[in-house]
C-alpha cells in the first residue's frame, strides 16, 4: 500500500507540473508527433520517474481488483499501462541513437539502471503472474480472438523468461544481471560510435562511405590501411575496446540462461523464434555457407585474372594476392570487365529524394498510399523530413519521418523505429509516427545525395520495415506493427528490395540529377545483368556474421581463467570451423556486431537470411502474377503488413502464400 501511496503522490506532483514538462501529457501537435522542440534534457528523468509510478499503480490496481481475471481487467489493462512511458521512450531512445550528444548518453546511463528495475518488479511479480497464469492455462476456453491469445500468450512467456517462477535469491540475481547487461550493451553502443567517429577522422570517409571508398581507391598502401582500421575496430587497447565488454556480456548471458534451466543463451532466445533452437539455425547457415564460399572462390579467380594484368603491367610486385582490403576494388573492375558496369555512372540516377519518392510510388501503386510533404512540423533535426501518410480513401494511415544523412552524434547502419505505437486504446485508434534512418552521402557543394546501388536497396529495406509499423490494425501495441518473431521480422523489409531494381520501377524514379534523363535502358540492362554479380562474396560475409554470432550464443561456458584475447581466438576457431576464406571476413566482426551486443539481434542475425527464404519465395508469387499485381498486394498486405504479431508468422505467411515457402527460393535468388 505505501508504494501505491507514494507512486500517485508522484503522479499528482507530474500533473501539476505538466506545463513544465512536455513528456508527461500527450502531444499537441499534428498528428501525435513528438514536441521535440519543447523537450530538453532536464526532462527526461523526471519524466521516466513520474511514468514508472503511474504504470506500476496501475500494474497494482490490476493486482488489487478483486474480481475474477478476465482478458479486460488482466491482460487489456497491462496494455492500456505506462503512457508516460511509452512516451518518453519514444523520444529519448529514438534521439540517443539519432544525435546522442555526451549529456544525453549520460542521461540515458541514468535511466537504463532504472527502467531495469521497473521492468523486473513487474515481470517478476507473483501476484501480477498469478492472475496472468490463470487466463494462460484456460486460454482456449475465454472465446479470445486470435490476437487476444497472442498477446496473452506474449505476456505470459514474458513472465516466464524474466525468471518469475525463480526461487528469492536467484531472482536477486537475475535483477543484478539484467541491470548489468543493459548497462554494458549502451556503453558498447557508446565505444563503438567513438570508434566510427575515430575512423572518419582518420581518413575522411564515415562509416557508412567505407564500401564505396574501398571500391575507388587505386592506392593499395591505403586499402590496406583502411580496411585493418574498419576490422579492428573497438579492438584496439584503447578505451574505446570492447573486447571486456563482450567477455562480460557472454558471462552473464550465459549465467542467465542457466538461472532459466537452458544450456545456452541461443536455446533461450530460439524458444519461442520461427526457427525454434539452435540446431535448426546451424543446420540452415551451414546449408548457405558452403555453396557461398564456393561461389566466392570462383570470384577470386576472376579478380586474380585483373590484379595479374596489374603485375604485369608493373604496378603490382611480383606474387601479390587478392586480399580482403582489394576484393571490392577488384570487385569494380570485374563489374566493368563483365558488364561494363560502373556505380559511378548509376549514382546520378539515384538521388536520394527521388529514390524516396519511388518507393512512396510504389506504395500507391500496390496499396493505393498516398503521401503529403508535412511542413512546420517538429522534429529533432534539421536533415529531419516528415510526410503524412493515407490509405487510398483519403483515412490516415500514420507520419513518417526520414532522416538519412550521417553526423558524429548519430550511430552507423540505417534502421526504423517507433515514435508512436499504433495501437487502439479505449476504442480510440492510434495512428503511428514512424521513422526511417539511414547514414547515405549527405549533398555537399550543390551535389546532392547520390546514392550507391546498396543504398538504394537499403531505402527500399527500411522502407519495408516503416510499412509493417505503419500499416498495423492491431488493437494491442504489444502485438502491433514490427512487434513479431524476430526472424519474420525482415520479410516485410525484404521484399521490398524486390522491387528497387525491376526496370518499371527504375523508369518512376532513376532520373539523373541534372538532366532529369530517365535511366536509360542499356543501363537499366546492365544493372539486371549485374543483378547476382559478387553474391558469393555478399551470401559468404552475411552467413559468416550470422554464424559467428550463433557460436557465441551456443556457448554454455567461458573458461574462468579466460582473458580478453579469448574473444580473437574464438572467433577465429569459429570461422575456421565454418571454412571461412582468408580473403572473407564475416560482416560484422566480434568487436563491432553491434546487431547482437547492443541492438537487439542476439543469437538472430540468421533471421536477416531466415526471412529472405520467405521474401523471396514470396516475390515469386508477384512475378508470377505481375510484380504491381493489386489482388497479391493487397493480400500481402492483409495477411502480413497489417496483422503485426497478431498470428502465428507461418500461419500468416501461409494465408497469403497458400502453401509453405520453399527453402530453395533464397538459392535461385542469389544465383547459388
Amino acid at each position: 500500500m505505501k508504494k501505491l501511496i507514494l507512486g500517485a503522490t508522484v503522479i499528482m506532483s507530474a500533473v501539476a507540473c505538466n506545463n513544465q514538462n512536455p513528456l508527461l501529457s500527450e502531444w499537441n501537435t499534428p498528428y501525435g508527433i513528438p514536441d521535440f522542440g519543447a523537450v530538453k534534457e532536464k526532462h527526461y528523468i523526471p519524466a521516466v520517474e513520474a511514468g514508472i509510478a503511474q504504470q506500476q499503480a496501475e500494474i497494482d490496481a490490476i493486482i488489487a481488483n478483486t474480481e475474477e481475471p478476465t482478458f479486460e481487467n488482466v491482460v487489456a489493462a497491462y496494455e492500456k499501462s505506462g503512457a508516460i512511458l511509452d512516451r518518453v521512450i519514444g523520444v529519448l531512445f529514438n534521439l540517443s541513437e539519432t544525435d546522442g550528444t555526451d549529456s544525453l548518453q549520460k542521461i540515458v546511463e541514468q535511466i537504463l539502471p532504472m527502467l531495469s528495475v521497473h521492468s523486473d518488479n513487474i515481470s517478476m511479480n507473483p501476484d501480477f503472474f498469478a492472475k496472468v497464469e490463470v487466463l494462460y492455462n484456460d486460454m482456449e476456453n475465454l472465446g479470445l480472438t486470435q490476437e487476444q491469445k497472442m498477446a496473452l500468450k506474449k505476456l505470459y512467456n514474458g513472465f516466464v523468461s524474466s525468471g518469475v517462477a525463480l526461487g528469492e535469491a536467484e531472482q536477486a540475481r537475475m535483477r543484478e544481471i539484467n541491470m548489468e547487461l543493459s548497462s554494458l550493451s549502451n556503453t558498447f553502443g557508446n565505444r563503438l560510435l567513438a570508434e566510427n567517429n575515430a575512423f572518419a577522422e582518420e581518413f575522411g570517409v564515415a562509416i557508412s562511405e567505407y564500401g564505396g571508398a574501398m571500391a575507388a581507391t587505386a592506392d593499395r598502401d591505403l586499402r590496406e590501411k583502411m580496411f585493418k582500421a574498419y576490422a579492428s575496430r573497438g579492438n584496439n587497447g584503447n578505451e574505446n575496446d570492447t573486447k571486456d565488454l563482450i567477455m562480460k556480456m557472454m558471462t552473464l548471458r550465459i549465467e542467465k540462461a542457466n538461472l532459466l534451466g537452458y544450456e545456452n543463451p541461443a536455446q533461450m532466445i530460439l524458444e519461442d523464434k520461427m526457427a525454434g533452437n539452435p540446431e535448426t539455425v546451424d543446420t540452415f547457415l551451414a546449408g548457405i555457407i558452403a555453396p557461398a564460399v564456393n561461389k566466392a572462390k570462383e570470384e577470386i579467380v576472376d579478380m586474380q585474372e585483373i590484379m595479374d594484368a596489374d603485375i604485369a603491367a608493373g604496378l603490382l610486385p611480383e606474387g601479390t594476392k587478392i586480399e580482403p582490403w582489394d576484393w571490392a576494388y577488384y570487385t569494380e573492375k570485374v563489374r566493368m570487365a563483365k558488364y561494363a558496369l560502373d556505380e559511378e555512372q548509376t549514382k546520378p540516377y539515384f538521388q536520394m529524394e527521388n529514390v524516396r519518392q519511388g518507393v512512396f510510388d510504389l506504395t500507391t501503386k500496390l496499396w493505393g498510399l498516398q503521401y503529403e510533404k508535412l511542413e512546420n512540423i517538429p522534429t529533432y533535426h534539421a536533415d529531419v523530413e516528415g510526410f503524412k501518410v493515407m490509405d487510398a480513401d483519403g483515412s490516415l494511415i500514420g507520419v513518417i519521418l526520414t532522416d538519412y544523412f550521417p553526423r558524429s552524434t548519430k550511430r552507423g547502419g540505417a534502421w526504423m523505429n517507433n515514435f508512436v505505437n499504433q495501437e487502439i486504446v479505449d476504442g480510440v485508434e492510434i495512428r503511428p509516427v514512424i521513422v526511417n534512418v539511414g547514414n547515405f552521402a549527405k549533398p555537399v557543394d550543390g551535389k546532392p545525395s547520390l546514392l550507391t546501388l546498396d543504398q538504394v536497396e537499403t531505402l527500399f529495406h527500411e522502407y519495408g520495415h516503416a510499412l509493417h509499423g505503419l500499416l498495423s490494425q492491431c488493437t494491442y501495441k504489444s502485438v502491433a506493427g514490427t512487434s513479431v518473431a524476430r526472424d519474420f521480422v525482415e520479410l516485410p523489409s525484404q521484399i521490398m528490395e524486390n522491387w528497387a531494381f525491376q526496370p518499371e520501377v527504375l523508369a518512376t524514379y532513376a532520373r539523373h540529377y541534372e538532366t532529369g534523363e530517365i535511366i536509360p535502358a542499356e543501363l537499366v540492362a546492365k544493372v539486371e545483368a549485374a543483378g547476382n554479380f559478387n553474391q558469393g562474396f555478399m551470401t559468404t560475409e552475411l552467413a559468416a556474421a550470422a554464424i559467428l554470432d550463433l557460436k557465441w550464443h551456443m556457448l554454455s561456458v567461458i573458461p574462468s581463467a579466460a582473458e580478453e584475447s579469448f574473444v580473437e581466438s574464438f572467433e577465429a576457431a569459429a570461422c575456421a570451423e565454418m571454412g571461412l576464406i582468408d580473403e572473407i571476413i564475416p560482416r560484422y566482426r566480434t568487436t563491432y556486431f553491434a546487431h547482437i551486443f547492443s541492438g537487439g539481434y542476439s543469437a538472430g542475425y540468421y533471421s536477416y537470411l531466415w526471412a529472405e527464404v520467405l521474401d523471396k519465395d514470396a516475390f515469386e508469387l508477384f512475378m508470377e502474377k505481375g510484380i504491381f499485381d493489386i489482388e497479391t498486394a493487397m493480400s500481402f498486405r492483409r495477411n502480413v503488413l497489417e496483422m503485426g504479431g497478431s498470428d502465428e508468422p507461418m500461419d500468416l505467411y501461409r494465408r497469403f502464400r497458400g502453401a509453405d515457402p520453399d527453402p530453395a527460393a533464397l538459392a535461385r535468388a542469389r544465383g547459388l
